[in-house]
């Protein structure tokens, strides 16, 4: 039907006179536009036939549409796949992979090598004492195989240089730390709850 209603709009559109269309098929009788407005509507196509034909607008999916939940402490998390495993609760002991860049984009360290696709996933115990605060209010409530995204502000950011997720080697380190008193993002896999 969508076919039918392109081959008038094209049919008719080669009928134009002068400004003026004569459109007879489809049982519509000698309807007067103007060139433009005619234009103007051939272009809305889509949309007119799901007005007229609403059949068609239940066939169609909707976007999937990511939201933004916002913490009390400024922690902005997007659930990017919903997890199905265990739920990480303050205190496990979990393993995850992440990236983090910095508010712009640009990238600071990750547990996921960007050529080769390898993984060097890290174990982190969810406490104020071992990992970020910004990171564990992420993690906690997280299911295992879970994906999210957060920008985390840097008061609760990395405030002390021993909390992790930190790299080892001299330069990510340098790098992350330099970078620490600005919001970072973090992209999360929770791979595990141990």
């Amino acid at each position: 039907m969508a076919m039918e209603i392109a081959q008038f709009v094209i049919g008719s559109s080669m009928k134009l006179r002068n400004g003026v269309s004569g459109m007879t098929r489809a049982g519509l009788s000698s309807v007067q536009l103007p060139r433009r407005m005619f234009m103007q509507l051939a272009g809305l196509g889509s949309v007119l036939t799901l007005v007229d034909f609403p059949g068609l607008a239940a066939q169609m999916k909707e976007p999937q549409v990511i939201r933004t939940l916002k913490l009390p402490s400024g922690v902005r998390i997007q659930e990017i796949l919903q997890g199905e495993g265990r739920e990480a609760h303050e205190g496990d002991l979990v393993e995850l992979n992440y990236v983090c860049r910095r508010a712009n984009g640009y990238f600071v360290h990750s547990t996921v090598d960007q050529f080769s696709g390898e993984t060097a996933p890290i174990k982190l115990f969810l406490d104020d004492n071992d990992v970020i605060e910004g990171l564990k209010e992420v993690l906690v409530g997280m299911k295992a195989g879970g994906k999210r995204r957060a920008l985390i502000p840097p008061s609760v950011g990395y405030i002390k240089e021993t909390l992790k997720p930190i790299p080892e080697e001299f330069g990510p380190r340098r790098s992350l730390l330099s970078h620490a008193n600005e919001p970072l993002v973090f992209e999360v896999q929770l791979l595990k709850v141990l």
